[in-house]
């Protein structure tokens, strides 16, 4: 698959896709009474633009696909898309600007935890849908967003004990120093010693960081059996190499609950260096199913020259704009809480990355996940689960009790 991975031709990328209706749209853009608006919140800019500019890119290919098939009610769907460049002021402003301004009917966006948490209280507020697709460490609970993204109950819970038994129990993490990360964390530490483990020790870097010559010192002191991964961002991804070129790539084996998931990393870092690491998350593009095979032909054909990078964040994009499409279908309106009804009802969609539905409690998804080993920019999938439950955010949400929650749990692991 031929992909967009310089920095430079992602920039690129983002202006093509501007030229497709990616840019901040003016103030023209109010609803027009022949068009449903989608708004599209994704990084296009910034450090987490090779993420962002994949999901904008699959979001307005759904829509397309959704006006071949004759639109929604009658009526087209359009794409309204900002560019935060992940910067926490401007999600704010192009939040409330698609609430407010713009009036779209559901909104697909946000990638860090703090972007959510700034864009989803002026979602709940002004009533306009939100789906966020992407994976994070659970705890929202919120009747107005759909997350389709997994949890650590879904994928930390499987890959710890799984890489425990095929290296050992002595586990350093390193981990990205936000709530993600922070979070995350602490979710690898109870799965590990549940499992008869040890962290020997957990380090957490801000995103800007790119040294990690001294923490490498440090892993090399501790001698565990393998170090996990909780690191987000570009600038973390310089972890990698200079772990490589330390000596230290056959000596202690790493899993991330991170690599891969934005996809570039596996582009930018060179197979020597990225070959077996393991990892756990609800797609991966080498899925075997017949839809999964059908709809990356589909993107290729859409997107032949810069085909888009197919992660769980673009995939469940894609998820997130046809549950929604087929809410409207079934309600026979666009009325928020009608689709709500509709996807609270315990159907179950067929997607590329397999079985979804939503759980009526926390609207969550349960879907099937999978553990896969990376050989070559390839992910190879080693284990499936089937429909794995939100079960951490199940601890703290409950919205058939308490449909009027607003909140991000930080869930307690004491």
């Amino acid at each position: 698959m031929t992909r967009d991975i310089s920095r430079r031709s992602m920039l690129k990328g983002a202006a093509a896709v501007g030229a497709a209706g990616a840019l901040p749209m003016l103030p023209f853009a109010a609803e027009a009474a022949d068009e449903i608006l989608v708004g599209g919140l994704h990084d296009l800019s910034g450090f987490l633009d090779f993420a962002g500019i994949p999901m904008n890119r699959i979001m307005l290919m759904a829509i397309e696909e959704i006006n071949a098939k004759g639109g929604l009610l009658g009526k087209k769907v359009r794409g309204v898309v900002y560019d935060p460049q992940s910067n926490m002021s401007m999600y704010s402003q192009f939040a409330t600007q698609l609430a407010l301004k713009d009036k779209a009917t559901v909104v697909m966006g946000g990638i860090t935890s703090a972007s959510r948490e700034t864009i989803r209280p002026i979602f709940h507020r002004f009533k306009t849908l939100y789906f966020y697709n992407t994976l994070y460490e659970g705890g929202v609970c919120d009747r107005n967003e759909i997350s389709l993204g997994t949890t650590p109950a879904q994928t930390v819970e499987k890959l710890v004990p799984y890489t425990m038994g095929l290296w050992g129990k002595k586990v350093y993490t390193i981990a990205a120093d936000y709530n993600y990360g922070q979070i995350t964390a602490a979710w690898v530490k109870r799965y590990v010693e549940q499992n008869g483990g040890e962290v020997v020790s957990t380090d957490f870097f801000p995103l800007d960081v790119t040294n990690f010559g001294p923490t490498i010192s440090k892993i090399q002191s501790a001698k565990p059996d393998m170090v996990m991964s909780v690191l987000v961002g570009s600038g973390h991804l310089g972890f990698y190499n200079q772990w490589a070129a330390a000596g230290m790539k056959n000596e202690i084996p790493i899993a991330s609950t991170t690599f891969g998931a934005g996809g570039a990393e596996i582009e930018i870092i060179k197979p020597e260096v990225a070959n077996g690491i393991i990892s756990c998350y609800g797609y991966y593009p080498t899925v075997d199913t017949p839809e999964n095979k059908a709809w990356v032909q589909q993107v290729k054909k859409r997107y032949p020259e810069k085909t888009p990078l197919l992660t769980e964040l673009s995939a469940f994009t894609w998820e997130g704009m046809m549950i929604w499409a087929d809410a409207v279908r079934s309600a026979g309106s666009m009325d928020r809480m009608k689709l709500l009804e509709v996807m609270e009802s315990g159907k179950t969609y067929t997607m590329p990355s397999g079985k979804v539905s939503i759980d009526p409690k926390t609207h969550h998804a349960i879907r099937d996940v999978y553990i896969a080993d990376l050989k070559d920019k390839q992910f190879v999938i080693k284990k499936k689960f089937s429909q794995v439950q939100p079960a951490d955010t199940q601890l703290v949400c409950d919205l058939e009790k308490t449909p009027n929650a607003n909140k991000h749990y930080e869930i307690s692991l004491e």
